[in-house]
């Protein structure tokens, strides 16, 4: 049910959150929504303002958290990243789009892909 998933979505995006915390990176944003795009986490690291995707799979039949990143999931991203840039970052700090990825809700297993994609 959307409880259940949208509880789960938050606590995977908390542990991943606290993991880059603990890996030295500042949490600028959670949750970071505009029109046609969203951003699980805005962080700082050193001065690369880094967007990152946090996937949860429970289930790797399909292949596992990160074929879950579609193209269209990346070109909403990297769109919801430009409207933050545009209303919220005051420096033309280099960016990078990471992505966490969790098999389950647990710290032992989290795989950080740093440059995931590509804006463009």
């Amino acid at each position: 049910d959307n409880d259940t998933t949208s509880r789960t979505g938050r606590s995977a995006e908390a542990l991943a959150a606290h993991y880059l915390e603990q890996q030295g990176l500042t949490i600028s944003a959670r949750n970071y929504r505009c029109r046609g795009g969203e951003i699980d986490l805005v962080c700082h690291d050193g001065k690369t303002l880094v967007f990152v995707e946090v996937r949860l799979r429970r289930n790797t039949n399909f292949g596992g958290a990160s074929s879950s990143i579609t193209r269209s999931k990346q070109q909403r991203i990297a769109l919801a990243a430009q409207h933050y840039l545009l209303t919220n970052a005051k420096t033309d700090a280099p960016c990078r789009f990471d992505c966490l990825l969790l098999d389950h809700l647990s710290s032992e297993r989290i795989e950080w892909l740093r440059d995931a994609f590509s804006a463009d």
